[in-house]
């Protein structure tokens, strides 16, 4: 299989031999091609496949004045994940710039100019590093060009260092800010000219920073927003305020699929600030990201819109929602645990398991359920449009700006080159501000007031009770095992509406890329499996949700895995090592997975050793095998997924009230070369929080197609109480190996991994998320 265009920029090496050589401390010369356009058309995988492809051109993203700031571009959404800090520091770690006299500025959408700015996959990083690299590299050869030139010295006998150029041969030196004029009228190098640093000169990229695990590290760069963030001073998409501006929030259908029947808006209209309601027309099922429809209240400001809501006289009719408007969480659960006993699309085999179950010693068998959940980023849906001569203006916190655009475009009636969307700062993302149905709504409702800003926001009501939600899923796992407790056979069936059903018919079965997430590529050394997927109908919005599908297979396989060594009568962390066998690599072709996240298969196997070595970690670092104390246990849990690799333990206690206590959490992760750590520990951090919501609390239910929580008095999340009394991050740097994805291959195994400990300090399994109250004694 030929790899992409975007591997072969550098010359004579392969991705794999660019990475040793870079960890191995050597500069290396990249290939001659500037031709980004043919290399992103002719791409298989990475960067490149991505609508817009990537950019490394120096003018795009770098901008040095007179007075020696250097400016970065940042062309993806910044949600707390750190990315302007993150891209801006690997840019000035290559051209040699001083974190004091730097500073970012957030790029419009403008995919054409910017390249792919998308930011969901846990891909910024793996995605950009490489170009933002060659950017500042290219940068730092045209400042060393334009000094040689005033100097009148071969570029040769030059070099950059921290902030200026220097002519060691005769001490001379110009700062970047002196050669910023001379140097941007330089034509940007060919590739063949340009030096990457090797690790050795590097002062930012890969290195740790503070207090970690309790040991000192060197300084760092400081999070380009940190203090504007601390201080009120960033702006979020809730902060902006335009003059002249009229708010509005929108009553929209409680049934997805539902229309307006008749509206009395003659007490909205009373109430003070009100100026106008506005009728937004709903799309056909399947919506994709056009608005639910219903009534906008649009009023001097956002009080006044929410009572003029609240007074309107709505009467819905779900005769278009068809079977939406009968969907019930308990019965469907029911149809689809009772479907999971029945065979399905079969999507992985190898050997035959029937006979293999049926020669079993011992047979294991348990069925899984994880809810309905809402993204509920901590700053909902909000945006500010403004329609004026057939041209739109946005400022929205989305994770799409190229998306958003052509769903104002499209609702408008104009063409995308007349629509500017501004990317605000994102006040939390997980999927749902990929989704710009809510800037949609803000200019649908814009075009009546000619020239006049509107700001719509959504309340935590709107944003729990319509969202995109994470998929309901199912999943029944059989195995065989033999006298010695060895498995022989695994049969899991997985069921959950597909997210597919958002943009076309809907197909009741996962696509390639839910099934490729951890579902077809468990990589137990198993001799007969058999991996099917039978049919879950969508009635809900189903979108985006930190780490995806990743979830529910997580949650299945590794619970699953635990019950498995539990009947086998041993130790958990030596049974599933067992399970996964020798380290090898295996091709995600070979198990059926044509997706890999969108990466080479050949650069990104599922690596079986680096799996291996996560889970040793991390239970070394636990103290795994200590003598365990009444009513406290270790549960352990691990998967792959967005290319990298993680594990988790954790250390409970349960009361004899049934209340938890999670005295520690350590997780091992893996995502090949590291360019920022702090951030990745942040996030893997944030990860055992978050999935600890997902485990205890996490669930939005429906009652005849209406969501029945609304705010977190009723959806609840983690509160201080909850959280570990200490988490253990632990890294595993793996510079010769391509860079995984950050943000989300933190959470799947964290809800497995507390469920094991409460089973390990219980004896109680657990295996209906979330676990609510099912430890509570009486």
């Amino acid at each position: 299989m030929s790899r992409s265009d975007d591997t072969l920029l550098l010359a004579n090496v392969s991705r794999r031999g660019l990475l040793k050589g870079l960890a191995g401390g050597s500069a290396l010369l990249l290939a001659a091609r500037w031709d980004i356009g043919l290399a992103n058309e002719q791409a298989q995988f990475g960067a490149g496949v991505m609508p817009g492809g990537w950019v490394d051109n120096p003018n795009v993203f770098i901008h040095i004045d007179t007075n020696s700031i250097v400016t970065f571009i940042n062309n993806r959404a910044e949600m707390g994940q750190g990315i302007r800090t993150s891209l801006a520091m690997v840019a000035a770690d290559e051209l040699g710039a001083d974190w004091e006299r730097v500073q970012v500025r957030q790029a419009d959408g403008d995919q054409d100019k910017y390249g792919n700015q998308n930011t969901d996959g846990s891909r910024s990083m793996r995605h950009w590093y490489e170009p933002m690299r060659r950017a500042a590299a290219a940068a730092r050869l045209m400042l060393e060009q334009a000094a040689a030139d005033q100097w009148d010295v071969p570029v040769h006998e030059v070099q950059a260092g921290i902030h200026k150029v220097l002519h060691p041969a005769t001490g001379r030196e110009l700062g970047f800010g002196d050669l910023a004029d001379a140097a941007r009228k330089l034509d940007v190098p060919d590739r063949s000219a340009l030096v990457l640093k090797p690790d050795s000169e590097l002062r930012f990229i890969g290195k740790e920073t503070g207090l970690i695990n309790g040991e000192l590290k060197s300084a760092h760069p400081k999070a380009i927003d940190g203090e504007d963030i601390v201080t009120g001073k960033a702006v979020f998409g809730a902060d902006i305020d335009l003059e002249n501006t009229l708010y509005a929030v929108v009553a929209r259908p409680p049934v997805y699929g539902a229309r307006i029947k008749s509206v009395d808006d003659s007490e909205t209209l009373k109430v003070p600030g009100v100026e106008k309601t506005i009728r937004i027309e709903g799309a056909s099922q399947p919506a994709a990201f056009s608005p639910l429809g219903g009534v906008a209240v649009v009023a001097s400001n956002t009080w006044a819109a929410m009572e003029g809501r609240r007074a309107l006289k709505i009467e819905w009719d779900n005769a278009p929602a068809g079977d939406n408007a009968d969907y019930t969480s308990d019965a469907y659960r029911e149809a689809l645990e009772k479907a999971a006993q029945s065979p399905g699309k079969v999507i992985r085999q190898s050997g035959d398991v029937e006979a293999a179950l049926k020669e079993a010693n011992k047979r294991v068998s348990a069925t899984y359920y994880m809810p309905h959940m809402a993204q509920a980023p901590m700053e909902p849906p909000v945006a500010v449009v403004k329609v004026e001569n057939g041209k739109a203006e946005a400022w929205a916190p989305v994770q799409n700006p190229r998306a958003t655009r052509e769903g104002i475009a499209g609702a408008l009636g104009i063409d995308i080159e007349n629509v500017i969307v501004h990317q605000t700062l994102l006040g939390g993302g997980f999927g749902r501000k990929s989704k710009p149905d809510f800037v949609i709504e803000a200019a649908r409702v814009a075009k009546e007031f000619e020239g006049q800003p509107i700001k719509l926001q959504w309340s935590r009501e709107d944003d729990i009770q319509h969202a995109y939600f994470h998929a309901v899923s199912v999943d029944h796992l059989e195995a065989g095992l033999d006298g010695e407790g060895k498995a022989t056979s695994w049969r899991h069936r997985t069921l959950s509406p597909s997210i597919a059903s958002l943009f076309a018919p809907d197909p009741k079965h996962k696509g390639e890329f839910e099934l490729g997430m951890g579902f077809n590529t468990m990589p137990f050394s198993i001799p007969a499996i058999r991996l099917e997927n039978p049919p879950a109908p969508a009635h809900v919005r189903i979108g985006w949700f930190r780490s995806v599908y990743n979830l529910p297979h997580a949650w299945a396989i590794q619970s699953f895995a635990h019950e498995m060594a539990e009947a086998a009568g041993q130790d958990h962390r030596d049974y599933v090592l067992d399970l996964l066998g020798p380290g090898r690599e295996i091709h995600n072709l070979t198990v059926g997975d044509g997706w890999n996240y969108g990466e080479d298969p050949d650069m990104h196997p599922i690596d079986v050793a680096r799996m291996r070595r996560v889970i040793e970690r991390a239970t070394e670092e636990a103290g795994w095998g200590r003598e365990p104390q009444e009513g406290r246990g270790l549960g352990l849990a691990f998967h792959h997924s967005f290319v990298s690799y993680t594990a988790v333990v954790f250390d409970v206690e349960v009361d004899d009230d049934g209340e938890l206590t999670i005295h520690r959490a350590d997780i091992a992760f893996d995502c090949g070369r590291q360019a920022n750590p702090e951030r990745i520990r942040a996030q893997m951090e944030g990860s055992i929080v978050m999935g600890i919501g997902i485990a205890l609390q996490n669930e939005v239910s429906f009652k005849d197609g209406v969501a029945q929580q609304s705010n977190f008095d009723t959806y609840l999340i983690p509160r201080m109480p909850d959280a570990p009394k200490v988490v253990r991050v632990h890294l595993i740097n793996n510079p010769d190996d391509a860079m995984g994805g950050v943000g989300e291959p933190g959470l799947p195994p964290v809800a497995p991994a507390l469920c094991n400990a409460i089973y390990a300090a219980t004896g109680k399994r657990i295996r209906r998320l979330p676990v609510g109250d099912q430890l509570q004694t009486s």
